[in-house]
């Protein structure tokens, strides 16, 4: 069956925003400042960048929310049939719970895995063991919002801030033990060795603004990215969306060879025909 072009909007949407994403998330792990013990170094971050990811999801709630007010006080039947707002509100948020926990662990490793490779090695070879898990989780929660933004009929802007929702709130809670647990300076090269350090990353921040040009950028981008992938899922199949998520590859190899952020290297060219 062709796709509408509802459909292919939503397609392009997806493909264009997932690649700012990782490229504005990897811009941002390449960028030097000053830190809390006043030595420069790169932005090394990938909790934080988690935590913006589902504040940018958050925002999907509150547009939603804010478009579902104002079409309701029309009293028009704009709120039951306008695209974006049409759906059930007879669900329980916390369905949703599930999704948001596998989307914080996934994106949480694969930023941990972007922080190690290059970002088209990332999409492509989806190269450590770190990023191959988190793939995994990725998927199950795909196949989760499938099953329920389906059966219950939950618009795709709703279901996409209620993840934020609950993801925010757990990855902020986790960030308190973060900053107490030391890690080799591989995996945590900030101002004193821990897991995450919100107080070095915000001072980081302060000290080169591009870091936060970069991390609104991952906000925006995030918010419509998975807003269209759930509209996806929801319009095609989790299977569509993976596809999809896959096509990107080109698109960040591409970037990232122009702005001379890694090598030419035929083998890429070859496993991305494959893949």
């Amino acid at each position: 069956m062709a796709w509408t072009s509802y459909q292919v909007l939503l397609a392009v949407v997806m493909v264009t925003t997932g690649s700012i994403n990782t490229l504005t998330t990897k811009w941002a792990d390449k960028l030097d400042a000053k830190g809390s013990d006043g030595k420069s170094r790169p932005f090394d971050h990938p909790f934080v960048q988690s935590a913006c990811m589902f504040l940018g999801e958050f925002l999907c709630l509150v547009v939603f929310k804010t478009l579902f007010f104002v079409y309701s006080r029309r009293a028009d039947g704009t709120a039951e049939t306008n695209t974006i707002t049409a759906g059930s509100q007879e669900f329980s948020p916390f369905i949703l719970f599930p999704a948001a926990m596998c989307d914080m662990i996934g994106t949480s490793l694969m930023y941990v895995g972007l922080n190690l490779t290059n970002p088209s090695s990332f999409q492509m070879l989806r190269g450590d063991l770190i990023i191959v898990i988190a793939q995994i989780i990725t998927a199950t929660q795909m196949v989760y919002e499938e099953k329920f933004v389906n059966t219950k009929n939950i618009p795709p802007l709703q279901a996409v801030g209620w993840e934020g929702l609950f993801g925010l709130v757990v990855t902020g809670l986790l960030l308190i033990p973060f900053y107490f647990i030391h890690v080799p300076e591989r995996f945590g090269d900030n101002a004193h060795g821990v897991l995450e350090d919100l107080p070095d990353a915000l001072i980081q921040m302060g000290n080169n603004k591009l870091i936060i040009v970069s991390l609104i950028g991952t906000i925006i981008s995030i918010a419509f990215f998975n807003f269209a992938g759930i509209s996806v899922t929801k319009e095609l199949s989790a299977t569509t969306r993976m596809i999809l998520d896959s096509v990107r590859t080109l698109v960040i190899w591409g970037f990232s060879l122009i702005v001379k952020w890694q090598g030419f290297h035929i083998l890429q060219v070859k496993w991305s025909i494959v893949c």
